[in-house]
């Protein structure tokens, strides 16, 4: 029955006036109107609800297509075949990609990349807080740790604190006395395996390591980077007693010995002292007449290797460490280092009498010749 049907009945009824007519008219009109919304409703919300179950259909087709690449040999699953085939590599003992410099192989091009910054020297992540370089961010990340006063390690049984657990452990081993890697060539012990490698390539002769200016070569990163403080003329570390300067702080270390006066080294054929071991043994070659540093141009002999090097550049002609303010060339770092007092006017040498000071250390010693009196 349709609205206009219903209205002609009740204007035939009695007692009914056409206002009632039209107010039943219009409550059929909103009636309608509310059945009509209530019904998009219901289908907004099925095709809503229709959405969510397509959605989560193609979510479950797609977890279910992630987990297609699974790995025969664990079951470990993996997003796509690419991330499987190397994962894959872990069980084969494949390593398809090698350092073309010393022959080891990895199973990444990451691991790789990782491995030739140490035949490089780079160090592209560096700390803000001390300035010192690392190969990884990871690496770098574990350092910081050492800045910060936090030491949640403890030692149980000294007490010391320590940033990171590694770092525990090893002081651990000092306590008591673990040296558990052993070089199977002579038997020297060592407390990490780092430091039996390095140990292990003066059996082998390996020396990785390559400086990129002049191409010599190093058994470990901190010799090549010792020498590269050479090939740039710096020597940051300053012995406060004497001003004299060196490339490593070992080196500064050893001098200092020099001005302790202790001289526990001696030689048993002159009665000569010495404050270190290493000066000992060579002095003991003047003795036995050995000269084991041979020039292969001229034959001369040296002593020493250094002494070597340094004649050597007599018949290259080479000068690598150039003065950065008048472009004047020399042959050695102390050299150019003495020279460049010209420009600074630095004077580092200082009488303790009078307090007169000198831009070479030959002169102070004249002059304490003549104050001393």
């Amino acid at each position: 029955m349709n609205e206009k049907t219903i209205a002609e009945c009740f204007r035939r009824m009695p007692n009914i006036s056409s206002l009632d007519v039209s107010d039943v008219s219009s409550k059929i009109k909103y009636e309608n109107t509310e059945e009509q919304t209530d019904q998009m409703e219901v289908t907004e919300q099925k095709h809503k609800l229709n959405e969510v179950e397509e959605k989560h259909d193609l979510e479950s087709q797609g977890t279910k297509a992630r987990k297609l690449h699974s790995c025969s040999q664990c079951g470990k699953s993996f997003q796509n075949e690419g991330i499987l085939n190397r994962h894959m590599r872990i069980h084969t003992g494949e390593k398809p990609y090698t350092c073309t410099q010393c022959g080891k192989s990895f199973t990444g091009e990451s691991g790789l990349s990782y491995h030739l910054r140490i035949h490089s020297g780079e160090k592209p992540f560096k700390c803000d807080q001390c300035g010192k370089e690392f190969i990884s961010s990871s690496n770098l990340k574990t350092h910081l740790k050492v800045h910060s006063d936090e030491k949640p390690h403890v030692c149980s049984l000294c007490g010391k604190g320590f940033s990171r657990l590694d770092c525990l452990k090893l002081h651990q081993k000092t306590h008591d006395k673990v040296r558990d890697h052993v070089c199977c060539d002579c038997g020297k012990s060592f407390v990490t395996t780092g430091e039996l490698k390095q140990h292990q390539r003066i059996h082998t002769g390996e020396k990785p390591y390559h400086c990129t200016q002049c191409g010599q070569s190093f058994r470990s990163t901190k010799a090549l980077r010792i020498h590269q403080h050479g090939h740039s003329g710096e020597k940051p570390f300053n012995c406060d007693q004497c001003g004299k300067t060196f490339i490593s702080s070992s080196y500064l270390k050893k001098h200092l010995t020099v001005h302790t006066g202790v001289r526990p080294h001696m030689c048993s054929l002159c009665g000569k002292s010495f404050s270190r071991l290493d000066t000992l043994k060579l002095h003991q070659k003047t003795h036995d007449g050995v000269r084991d540093h041979v020039c292969c141009d001229c034959g001369k002999s040296f002593t020493k290797s250094t002494q070597l090097k340094r004649h050597q550049i007599i018949h290259t002609g080479e000068k690598p460490y150039k003065c950065s303010v008048c472009d004047k060339s020399f042959t050695r770092s102390g050299s150019l280092q003495i020279h460049e007092r010209v420009h600074t006017g630095e004077k580092p040498y200082v009488c303790t009498r009078c307090e007169k000071s000198y831009k070479h250390l030959p002169s102070l010693h004249t002059h304490m010749k003549k104050c001393c009196k």
